[in-house]
């Protein structure tokens, strides 16, 4: 598989996991048990089936900096965080953040009126496109930064740092994923990144990047992984946006997307086509 393949898949793996995992966020377990099929995007109240959420919106602003090549900083970002969000709000955003978001129009105002004191999972979720970049310590580096802004907290930054590391593992192959957890407790110590995550995913972010890598460990599959991810019940959409995202990267996985999943994802202005372009 080439590494422009590889690309091609990864906004929507995450985009579809997004979305997916959108029909049964904080759901009860007998509702995800009985509906989690792989094969249709649930209804849920606020939410259209098949459309994306902040997760892959957020995605979507790291990448295209990236992209972009300006220099990573914390006004330029903001800055891309303001403009993504204004040209296509989504539903998905903590309060507080998107309240903020409306207010500005621009990343210095943005960036004064935040308070970045959180450790919930909103930097770990946008960070996969992070695992594009050249090194190990570049992913950690810009992944330090782009949390900071939001997530100024050692789990903020850690989550972060551990998702963008994920993906670079596999991209860059570095690895069998069986390595995958020693690699990360190499680069990012402090969390167990070895113990497999059991139980609810709450808003947090360390505990999001756990959920997806331990999902991402126990399967070899895409249609697999996807039900996995959600299985876990609690905050469904961003594990299933990571782990898919990050599976898209690895040769070690059978990119499987159930093709309903990716025919009924939305495509509208930066729907489906927009993804894969």
């Amino acid at each position: 598989m080439s590494d422009a393949i590889t690309t091609s898949r990864i906004l929507l793996s995450i985009a579809v996991g997004d979305a997916y995992g959108a029909g049964f966020e904080f759901e009860t377990p007998e509702v995800v048990e009985s509906e989690n099929d792989g094969k249709h995007y649930r209804k849920r109240v606020g939410f259209t089936p098949g459309h994306y959420t902040d997760d892959t919106q957020m995605t979507l602003a790291i990448w295209e900096a990236v992209r972009l090549g300006e220099p990573w900083t914390p006004r330029y970002l903001a800055d891309r965080f303001v403009y993504v969000y204004h040209r296509d709000p989504r539903p998905g955003y903590a309060r507080g953040f998107e309240g903020v978001l409306k207010e500005c129009k621009n990343g210095t105002e943005l960036l004064a009126k935040l308070k970045p004191t959180s450790d919930r999972n909103g930097a770990a979720m946008r960070s996969v496109p992070l695992g594009l970049l050249p090194s190990v310590a570049k992913v950690k580096a810009y992944a330090k930064i782009q949390a900071a802004i939001t997530h100024n907290t050692p789990g903020g930054i850690a989550s972060s740092q551990a998702v963008g590391l994920i993906a670079h593992f596999g991209f860059k192959r570095l690895g069998k994923l069986r390595e995958l957890a020693a690699f990360l407790e190499k680069h990012v110590p402090g969390t167990p990144w070895s113990e497999p995550w059991r139980g609810p995913v709450p808003l947090h972010g360390v505990s999001t990047a756990r959920a997806a890598l331990t999902a991402l460990l126990a399967c070899r599959k895409q249609s697999d992984l996807l039900r996995a991810a959600i299985a876990f019940t609690g905050d469904t959409d961003s594990v299933a946006a990571i782990a898919l995202g990050c599976s898209a990267c690895f040769i070690e996985y059978k990119q499987d997307i159930p093709a309903v999943l990716i025919r009924e994802l939305e495509n509208g202005a930066y729907g489906r086509d927009y993804l894969t372009r």
